[in-house]
């Protein structure tokens, strides 16, 4: 994977073609974002808030629902998705410039550095313009087809991964925001709105996740830590609140052992949570 502090079209020694070679690179990167419909980014500024549990759901839900869903893992240094869905072990099909994406389903296709590493226990030691030279090779090198929708799963902060998702992406591209309640949490998620409104993007909303916990004995979510630090902060950064998905240990359990959770939950209080969230997206225009 090349470097190029201007485009994603650098030979292995870190250099580039020149203009003609970024011009074909932008020409490949905008025929490819003209086949996905709606780019939605799942971002937090705080850490092990459950972001990537959110984001591999928000996928398989609206694949569920019978949309064609990319899933971009661009958490280069922590990639999870490949757990999450099973997928660990498995190798895309890789050609000359060209790359297919992992499917987990007929609607869902996923792409993650996980994919690619020989070990999962192999550090990955990058500096920025490697990592972003990556992401803009996931998105233009990667065949998504024609798409309704590619979640990116991004990893926590307002660092190079976010930065170069959202720059890659363009304008259109929505976030969605993911905190917990915890007032130590939205002080940092707080920082994620305004990064995305700094760069000219739009904030879908707002989830507060990890909200009251789910009883596994008799499904009522009972509000034992703080709750409502996500919708208030929704309020105050005049954005939409999603809705609040509890703590429950069937979450929990699911992506430990790679299963989605809203492939065989959603009729509970938690999967209800989660429909609630993906509502506003799959009310968007086909």
């Amino acid at each position: 994977m090349s470097e190029c502090s201007g485009c994603a079209s650098a030979a292995p020694d870190g250099s580039c073609s020149g203009a003609e070679g970024c011009d074909k690179v932008d020409e490949k990167l905008q025929k490819t974002l003209g086949r996905i419909k709606h780019k939605i980014v799942v971002m937090s500024g705080k850490g092990g808030v459950g972001k990537s549990t959110v984001a591999a759901n928000i996928a398989v839900a609206l694949s569920l629902a019978g949309k064609k869903v990319g899933l971009l893992d661009v958490d280069v240094h922590g990639p999870s998705i490949p757990r999450l869905l099973s997928l660990k072990g498995q190798k895309p099909h890789m050609g000359d410039q060209i790359m297919e994406p992992v499917p987990w389903s007929r609607n869902l296709s996923v792409m993650s550095l996980g994919f690619l590493l020989e070990d999962d226990r192999q550090a990955v030691i990058w500096r920025g313009p490697v990592k972003m030279g990556l992401i803009k090779q996931f998105v233009e090198d990667v065949m998504w087809g024609d798409l309704d929708f590619l979640i990116v799963d991004c990893p926590p902060g307002t660092g190079d991964e976010p930065l170069s998702t959202l720059q890659t992406l363009g304008p259109t591209a929505i976030a969605v925001i993911v905190t917990t309640p915890q007032g130590v949490a939205v002080d940092d998620v707080r920082r994620s709105v305004s990064f995305v409104g700094e760069l000219g993007n739009r904030v879908l909303g707002i989830v507060e996740n990890m909200s009251g916990f789910a009883c596994p004995d008799c499904g009522a979510v009972h509000n034992i830590f703080n709750t409502g630090g996500g919708e208030e902060l929704a309020k105050e950064s005049g954005v939409r609140f999603l809705g609040r998905i509890p703590l429950d240990p069937a979450v929990t359990a699911s992506g430990d052992e790679g299963y989605p959770f809203m492939k065989v939950h959603r009729d509970t209080a938690t999967g209800k949570a989660m429909q609630q969230v993906i509502e506003p997206l799959l009310a968007f225009p086909d």
